[in-house]
């Protein structure tokens, strides 16, 4: 049935020859990500950016806090990822594109930029706090209450925190992560 709605949706068909590709799902995943890990390799070299270079990404980043408040999420994503590409070792840009791609309902991408928000500054309550929202939208509560826990571990203050720790972990108890 779930094949039907696919074809139906899309407008496709199992028996469109001119639709098949030689490699399985899992070969098409592993080549990508090989691309991805040669590509980080090489791009691997720590560039300091200069003082122009921040000044503008800060800019950029401010532009983008500008389209988070008018709801223009995609223009969001759009700066943070200029700044980013200005300074890329800014753990800031990363967790507010996570914020706008977790808008747009991006959860996956919402969850990358967290994890690299997290690798540049372990210290970042916000990074962790994002992360677990993103993945309570994934239906991960699991990992979210982890992340949650993190989160008030740093900021043990932050009522928000304590709010969707106390919601991820019913969600658990109702319905069990992925």
């Amino acid at each position: 049935v779930a094949i039907q709605c696919l074809e139906t949706a899309f407008g496709v068909s199992m028996e469109d020859q001119s639709l098949a590709v030689s490699q399985t799902l899992p070969e098409i995943f592993e080549a990508v990500a090989g691309k991805e890990l040669e590509h980080s390799r090489t791009n691997s070299e720590p560039v300091t950016p200069s003082e122009d270079d921040m000044a503008e990404a800060e800019r950029l980043k401010t532009e983008g806090n500008d389209q988070m408040k008018a709801e223009n999420f995609e223009a969001a994503v759009n700066f943070y990822g200029k700044a980013i590409e200005l300074n890329p070792a800014n753990a800031v840009y990363f967790c507010n594109r996570a914020a706008a791609y977790s808008k747009l309902g991006n959860y996956a991408g919402a969850v990358r930029d967290c994890e690299r928000a997290i690798g540049i500054d372990p210290g970042y309550s916000k990074a962790y706090g994002r992360m677990g929202l993103a993945l309570s939208s994934l239906n991960k509560h699991t990992e979210a209450v982890v992340y949650y826990k993190k989160a008030l571990e740093l900021d043990p203050d932050n009522e928000t925190y304590k709010s969707n720790l106390k919601i991820a972990e019913q969600k658990m108890k109702e319905t069990p992560s992925p």
